[in-house]
């Protein structure tokens, strides 16, 4: 076992019509499918989509920090 560690970071957009917290979990989920070793998140921007005077969609760009495999 290693006594360091090197990480990379991935970018991913998480949208849902519920909110902004489902959106952040929608993308960290949909990134875990693919991307192991996931340590944490950082939210870049969050945005949205009107309709008739109402929030209709969230959008949240999320910045995804994982462990290299061995390090």
């Amino acid at each position: 076992m290693s006594n360091h560690h090197v990480y990379k970071k991935v970018e991913v957009v998480g949208s849902s019509a519920e909110s902004i917290d489902d959106a952040i979990q929608v993308a960290i989920a949909e990134c875990g499918k693919t991307v192991r070793h996931m340590e944490w998140f950082e939210v870049k921007e969050t945005r949205g989509h009107i309709i008739d005077d109402k929030v209709a969609h969230f959008q949240v760009v999320l910045q995804i920090g994982f462990r290299i495999a061995g390090s």
